[in-house]
């Protein structure tokens, strides 16, 4: 499944604005759109899927398992010669970020999903007209647009816009590993104690949707991307963490096996677990 293409350049502003300030435009925007309020469904969707943060005691160690499925770690942040960030590349819109663990939080896993917008000062400007308090948007340390959202039960939502000239622009059609096993994260799961109420500030509050009327903690994002966010219960064991698109089970199973990982195949998918507990499913089923 592949989303529309999309320039990862930010729209250009009319003459008149070229030279006001991000701040400045961001303060204009709030005062059209709430003038106008558009659409909310319209004015919140979301590009898709452009990372999933996870911290790890072995970032080497994460990155060889993930360099292993075909994935390739495309850059990487260093301070006092240790690696702090490193990105591994799904695709050119989709990361997998892996954060060292710190004294203040030890606990090693999930740290947080990033989504993309096209259009990060207009997004922020509708999400605080439906009483939200995202942060501000700014340039961040990869070169581009990002704001973050406190969500259910205090987890951190980043969102980002890929501009110009940023290390994930620079590396457009790079370490795109010719033996990956899939091209495409469509689903990311989030642990929450309270899976009602988390249903319901994403559906509420940020537009997804439902992928079936038979589950509603499975939620597409708002637009066209078809990738969602999985809301579960930390002691729902059986659900997987990640679930990447791949064109036959069967093939990938054999392909997991010549490579030496240790799997489980069902009807459903096939399922590897990374060095940190993450559990990963590549599926060919489509979306219902």
């Amino acid at each position: 499944m592949k989303r529309p293409k999309q320039t990862l350049g930010q729209p250009k502003a009319p003459t008149s604005l070229r030279g006001l300030s991000l701040h400045m435009l961001w303060s204009l925007t709030v005062l059209v759109m709430a003038s106008t309020r558009p659409g909310w469904g319209q004015s919140v969707a979301l590009s898709g899927i452009a990372h999933v943060a996870f911290q790890v005691p072995d970032i080497a160690k994460t990155s060889n398992f993930y360099q292993r499925l075909g994935f390739e770690q495309a850059f990487a942040f260093s301070k006092d010669g240790k690696t702090v960030q490193a990105f591994i590349k799904i695709n050119d819109l989709q990361f997998i970020e892996l954060y060292p663990l710190t004294r203040k939080d030890p606990q090693a896993g999930f740290m947080h999903v990033c989504f993309e917008g096209s259009d990060l000062v207009q997004l922020n400007a509708a999400y605080r007209l439906r009483g939200l308090t995202p942060t501000e948007v700014r340039k961040a340390h990869a070169g581009n647009l990002l704001f973050t959202m406190v969500g259910p039960e205090n987890q951190n939502i980043e969102y980002t816009q890929y501009l110009p000239g940023s290390l994930h622009s620079r590396d457009r059609s790079q370490h795109l590993g010719k033996d990956r096993l899939s091209e495409h994260l469509k689903t990311v799961a989030v642990n929450m104690q309270d899976t009602a109420a988390a249903e319901a500030f994403y559906i509420n509050k940020l537009s997804f949707h439902p992928a079936s009327s038979n589950d509603r903690s499975d939620l597409l994002l708002p637009g066209p991307s078809g990738e969602s966010v999985l809301l579960k219960s930390p002691d729902n064991r059986a659900f997987p963490d990640l679930i990447f698109q791949v064109h036959s089970i069967r093939r990938t199973a054999k392909d997991l096996k010549r490579r030496g990982f240790v799997f489980r195949a069902t009807s459903e998918g096939v399922y590897v677990t990374d060095p940190d507990g993450t559990l990963i499913e590549f599926s060919s089923k489509p979306r219902e």
